[in-house]
């Protein structure tokens, strides 16, 4: 996959010349992928030295990861993927960024990769206190953030952060150096992020405080009672909010209902086990907490594209052909 070049670029603070830009930006995108494909060898999601930062590489396109992913920046060197939550996709191919602020269900796809030329990319969490304390010292604005804004963003790398991502990955080549260092790039990263299109997203991010730990504690409530029908006023209060208030911040924390945040955690789920242990859709929709198969199958088909059963039936023939299961990234 290419990188398109779009028409400018911030390094600086400034507008470069179009063709500088595209020029920096192509070389920076080029050497993150040489860098990549010497570290991560194997395909999958690997941990580095680095605690806050994973890399990725994937050689075949499907869907591979469903979970509920943390407030993180994810980028994408080569290939293209596309994150689906609740009914929503969004794609992001070389040279783009995915900023997700909230503590999101989602089914992950890769869309472009093969052997030759693997999906390649890498993950960065998102620290709250850093991103308040660079606002802070540097006396950023806080912009103007419409509340319905998305919690999962897409955009632009531009060449400047691609100059921080590279300097933080060759880090990993130089372990005596990670304990200073590190610290230091990563907060520049964090930094050149809160100046990106996606920043008016990290300040929000940034100024959250009780009701996010509360919208947390009935996010980590769900994640383990999914199976059970529940009153979202009596989530609410468990978390001491207003029933119009939970809704609020639980919709800008995961971009959804918190019952559209409950089927999801049942539909993956159900995907994890009709993908691992072989049941019978009945018993893993009950399983999951539905009462009708029909509804199951229904629901299961409009978020991943094909019924349950189907699913089985094209798993057991890609299997009995020798292909194998698409791996999970976790």
């Amino acid at each position: 996959m290419q990188w398109k070049p779009g028409v400018s670029d911030r390094a600086g603070g400034g507008r470069m010349r179009e063709g500088d830009a595209d020029e920096q930006a192509s070389r920076r995108i080029a050497e993150l992928g040489d860098l990549l494909r010497q570290l991560i060898p194997h395909d999958g999601e690997h941990p580095t030295a680095i605690s806050s930062l994973w890399l990725i590489r994937h050689s075949s396109p499907g869907t591979n990861r469903d979970s509920v992913l943390s407030p993180a920046a994810c980028f994408t060197v080569q290939g293209r993927a596309e994150l689906v939550l609740g009914e929503e996709a969004r794609s992001h191919g070389a040279g783009q960024q995915v900023v997700c602020t909230g503590e999101l269900p989602v089914a992950g796809r890769i869309v472009e990769g093969t052997r030759a030329v693997p999906y390649l990319g890498l993950r960065v969490r998102l620290d709250r206190g850093t991103l308040r304390s660079l606002i802070e010292e540097a006396g950023l604005e806080d912009p103007v953030v419409d509340a319905a804004e998305p919690a999962v963003l897409v955009s632009r790398t531009h060449s400047t952060l691609l100059d921080t991502l590279l300097r933080f990955v060759r880090l990993l080549r130089s372990p005596s150096e990670i304990q200073v260092l590190a610290p230091m790039i990563e907060r520049e990263l964090l930094f050149r992020l809160l100046l990106e299109d996606t920043g008016g997203a990290l300040h929000r991010l940034a100024r959250e405080d009780r009701h996010p730990e509360a919208i947390d504690a009935a996010i980590g409530w769900l994640r383990t009672h999914f199976r059970e029908a529940f009153r979202v006023d009596d989530l609410a209060r468990r978390t001491g909010m207003s029933i119009s208030s939970f809704h609020q911040w639980f919709r800008g924390v995961t971009g959804m209902s918190p019952l559209q945040f409950q089927k999801q955690l049942r539909l993956e789920e159900a995907r994890r086990i009709l993908r691992n242990e072989g049941r019978d859709v009945g018993t893993v929709s009950r399983w999951v907490g539905y009462e009708s198969s029909s509804q199951f199958s229904r629901e299961y088909r409009r978020l991943f594209g094909n019924p349950p059963a189907r699913e089985i039936r094209l798993l057991r023939q890609r299997v009995a052909s020798g292909t194998g299961a698409q791996s999970a990234i976790r």
